[in-house]
């Protein structure tokens, strides 16, 4: 019978021994790594691109005319995107016009009554002194006979009422100047509020063209030409797609060494992993998912199974990596935070590098300003100024 061959035994040994060698060095290898590397790297496919969704509403009630944009469509800020009827707003803003130029008028009467009752009460104060000397001179000639005493009782009752009449200019002079104290025609209140009212209807007339407060591209277009819409009612979205971020959520062990201002890497499933995008972690959320849902869990019910909770954090991006490839809201990414620096805050003070997207005022209207300065020059009496400082010289010293 033959033996087996010892040359066989000592080439299965060695194979062993190699395999054993190979597999010690592979763990022991991975175990250096595990350590000197990826425990400082937090990685995940759970990230998706999100952004500001900003809602293009309507401020003023009206039917749409005009609708110039489309879904998928890239606008620029202060693009007109839709418009509505403005015929209404029109006429309201000549009404509005009309009320302002009368009020001008109806405080430039006023103005122009103090000086009229300053004149009468100059004349009231001369028919008292005439009054006062014709009594004076016919007192002193009652006892030569010369003047009968009801000649006298006349005289008395001509100074009485030349004071009444002057009593009465005062008091009316009184009330007028109640109305324009401390004013000019331009700051009068009657003229403030019809100016405001002006403004007012400047500001619907404004409204009727929906612009976009931030350059960025359309979605979720529902507006049709010929619509009545009501003030607030959503038209289309505008997505600012140059300032986009990452919300990953991470789970709640991989948490424990993040801090604010730590270097990010990540792959677009989009581009695939030959691009790679840059940012920093910006801020990490207050509480897990489950915690604002709708209906959260209540692990009080009795029916309590312990779940890994995820935190969402936010990474914001390199701009002009997003300039170079732009990425759209929802698409999957794959992050990986370099945690070695932990000397950051875990609470952010600041996220985003620069501001949040404003939209401008339409009450900051220059030329509106320019046109109540020419109603009120205009009809106050001094058409060859538009501003305040000519009316202000129709304003007299108050009577004393």
């Amino acid at each position: 019978m033959d033996q087996p061959a010892p040359t066989d035994n000592r080439t299965r040994n060695r194979a062993l021994l190699i395999l054993a060698v190979v597999s010690g060095l592979a763990i022991l290898g991975w175990l250096t790594h595990l350590y000197l590397v990826s425990r400082f790297y937090q990685t995940t496919d759970d990230a998706y691109i999100s952004s500001d969704l900003v809602q293009i509403t309507s401020e003023v009630p009206g039917t749409v005319i005009a609708v110039n944009v489309d879904d998928t469509q890239s606008v620029v800020r202060g693009q007109v995107l839709a418009a509505l009827d403005p015929a209404d707003a029109k006429v309201a803003i000549a009404g509005a016009e009309a009320q302002l130029a009368r009020a001008v008028r109806n405080v430039r009467a006023l103005f122009a009554q103090r000086e009229q009752l300053q004149a009468q009460i100059a004349q009231r104060v001369s028919d008292v002194k005439r009054a006062q000397d014709d009594l004076d001179r016919r007192a002193g000639l009652v006892a030569d006979g010369a003047v009968s005493g009801e000649e006298l009782s006349h005289s008395r009752d001509a100074l009485a009422v030349a004071r009444a009449a002057l009593d009465g200019a005062r008091e009316q002079l009184n009330a007028t100047e109640a109305q324009i104290q401390g004013t000019t025609i331009a700051t009068h209140p009657q003229v403030l509020d019809a100016a405001a009212a002006l403004r007012n209807v400047a500001l619907a007339l404004h409204r009727t063209e929906l612009r976009a407060p931030v350059s960025g591209v359309i979605a979720k277009r529902s507006v049709q030409v010929g619509q009545r819409v009501a003030a607030g009612s959503p038209l289309m979205a505008l997505v600012p797609l140059d300032d986009v971020w990452v919300d990953a959520n991470f789970k709640e062990v991989q948490l424990r060494s993040m801090r604010v201002g730590q270097p990010v890497t990540l792959h677009a499933d989009l581009y695939g992993s030959g691009v790679d995008f840059h940012g920093r972690l910006a801020g990490l959320s207050a509480g897990s998912g489950s915690a604002f849902a709708l209906l959260p869990a209540q692990n009080a019910s009795g029916n309590w199974i312990k779940i890994v909770q995820r935190i969402p954090v936010r990474i914001m991006l390199d701009p002009q990596e997003l300039k170079q490839h732009p990425l759209r809201v929802g698409l999957s990414m794959t992050v990986s935070v370099d945690v070695h620096d932990t000397s950051g805050p875990v609470v952010a003070n600041q996220v985003r590098n620069r501001p949040q997207p404003t939209q401008d005022s339409a009450g900051d209207d220059p030329e509106l300003q320019a046109r109540i300065d020419r109603i009120v020059a205009f009809n106050a009496g001094d058409p060859g100024h538009a501003g305040g400082t000519s009316i202000a010289r129709a304003a007299v010293a108050p009577v004393r």
